[in-house]
């Protein structure tokens, strides 16, 4: 029970790796609040559900005042909600590139402005991102994406510093996954998912179980001195 009488919130949370992430969480002992745009895809009995925008500042702020007033405290954040909306440059459309960044940046940015401080004031806690390997190392047809998941990067090494100050406390790190099998790659045809289990050492895909056993050593404290840390969950790929 590594996350025993935790508060923690998943966004993202209703299937795929956020529900990997929510599940573990519980099973460990913490009361999680799964953040999403629609219903959760699971029934859990300590996994709240709660319908949010992460887009919408405003609406971010009474998610944050409902879970200070219900649960008193929050000890975790998986900033996790992210999109796709790919295309070559050339083609990428502003719809494209508005969308993909208030959701994978600005959304991250809405919930941790309020989560952060809070955290910071109660005098610990523990916030994770998703990032991704392609924010690490770029991809074909995926700028706004890249730059996004570069983003959180960005924001990982800044908020570990502003919300570690003054024995906040507050560890703050990032996980950029590899290649994982959740939806989204469902759609992808099987060769191309050959050529990418190819790339790792390990010679296949990851499983999103392997993302949730990462966010949970870092919400965890077993780790305890680790912050502003990129933790790179690929397979030992390389675009």
């Amino acid at each position: 029970m590594r996350l025993k009488d935790k508060i923690a919130v998943v966004t993202g949370g209703a299937k795929g790796l956020g529900q990997a992430m929510a599940e573990l969480f519980a099973k460990e002992g913490a009361k999680v609040v799964a953040v999403d745009m629609g219903d959760l895809s699971y029934s859990n009995p300590n996994v709240e559900g709660y319908k949010l925008n992460v887009t919408n500042s405003e609406d971010c702020k009474k998610f944050f005042d409902y879970m200070v007033e219900k649960y008193g405290k929050i000890d975790i954040l998986v900033n996790n909600a992210g999109i796709t909306k790919d295309a070559m440059t050339r083609k990428m459309t502003d719809e494209q590139w508005d969308l993909v960044i208030d959701v994978n940046l600005t959304g991250v940015f809405n919930l941790t402005r309020f989560i952060g401080p809070h955290m910071q004031t109660m005098g610990g806690g523990s916030i994770i991102s998703i990032s991704s390997i392609v924010g690490e190392y770029g991809n074909i047809g995926q700028a706004n994406y890249a730059a996004t998941k570069a983003g959180v990067l960005g924001l990982t090494k800044t908020w570990a510093k502003e919300f570690g100050m003054k024995g906040g406390n507050v560890r703050v790190n990032a996980i950029a996954p590899g290649y994982i099998m959740t939806d989204i790659l469902k759609t992808v045809p099987q060769e191309l998912l050959d050529g990418f289990a190819k790339q790792t050492m390990i010679g296949r895909l990851g499983q999103p179980e392997e993302i949730a056993n990462a966010a949970l050593f870092l919400a965890s404290d077993e780790a305890s001195y680790v912050t502003g840390h990129t933790l790179s969950v690929n397979g030992g790929m390389r675009l």
